[in-house]
């Protein structure tokens, strides 16, 4: 995709944004009325993902819309694995249709786990995500035709597949990630492309703080993309035991209070990142609403 076409359809997603897969736990109507409140309070954007028995992520980011009027809604990422390249396309250019410059679809292949529950067969992710990007592009639509198509960002941690984001979509969209890791994405990705970076914030203090952020990690550390990630920047089968090392828990998440956020999002401001989309990490619905509001209050949004 070429950088003027997408200075052409960047979206209004906000120097902070909120990410959250837990959005989906919520009935229908209680999402709609949590994105309006996201939107007052000041947030950007909002990232959903998509799990392989979940809620569509195209078709519940198409509901969250049509209850906003300004915030964008992002699919971060929805799963190649759910729907052909056609109907991944068309599907965003009707939501685009809709609701211009509100949009962004991200796309992930996601993993082996996801692949097979999906029935189908996870190899060479690379060469299968330029393929799938490939016929989306040149994939054919007879409805009506938008004035404005969105933006496509990709799940992107190594260089490889942060190097098809440059060539073959509009930006990435990391996760689990590191102002470090924010600035080699950068650097790979070069000047134009979107890069919106997910953000772990854990509001506690101590031991509490960490088990928490342990908790989240947990299942992504059994995943060996995400330990080729992780070793990437730098950590060691050391620091994956028990949880993860301090060391790698105070490198992914951000714990304190809304302060300590604040600085993550400045460092990844700073490292290139155009877009910080924060997750506050808690199993607790209400809880997560909460953190929104109390970093909304503290943190300038826009």
């Amino acid at each position: 995709m070429a950088e003027a076409d997408l200075a052409l359809r960047r979206p209004r997603i906000g120097r902070i944004g909120v990410w959250t897969g837990r959005l989906q736990k919520r009935p229908s109507g209680e999402a709609r009325e949590v994105v309006a409140e996201l939107e007052e309070i000041g947030y950007g954007s909002v990232w959903i993902p998509e799990s392989p028995f979940g809620k569509d992520a195209l078709t519940f980011a198409a509901v969250l819309l049509g209850a906003s009027r300004s915030i964008t809604v992002a699919t971060g990422i929805a799963i190649t694995w759910a729907r052909d390249p056609v109907a991944m396309m068309n599907a965003a250019r009707t939501i685009g249709d809709a609701h211009p410059e509100r949009f962004v679809l991200g796309i992930g292949i996601s993993h082996d786990s996801t692949a097979t529950a999906r029935g189908h067969t996870y190899r060479r992710p690379v060469e299968s995500m330029r393929n799938y990007l490939d016929d989306m592009g040149a994939a054919e639509f007879d409805g009506h035709g938008p004035a404005w198509q969105p933006p496509v960002v990709i799940a992107a941690l190594g260089p490889r597949m942060l190097e098809t984001a440059r060539e073959h979509a509009d930006g990435a969209h990391p996760f689990l990630t590191t102002p470090a890791h924010t600035h080699r994405a950068r650097g790979i990705l070069g000047p134009g492309k979107l890069l919106a970076v997910e953000q772990g914030i854990v509001l506690g203090v101590g031991d509490s703080a960490r088990t928490a952020a342990r908790s989240n990690l947990a299942r992504y550390l059994s995943w060996p993309s995400y330990r080729r990630h992780f070793e990437r920047l730098g950590f060691e089968e050391t620091d994956f035991a028990g949880g993860g090392s301090d060391r790698l828990i105070d490198a992914v998440f951000a714990i304190g209070d809304s302060a300590a956020a604040e600085r993550r999002v400045r460092e990844h401001i700073d490292a290139g990142a155009d877009s910080v989309c924060l997750q506050v990490v808690t199993d607790d619905l209400d809880e997560e609403l909460r953190g929104f509001r109390q970093i909304g209050e503290a943190l300038t949004l826009t």
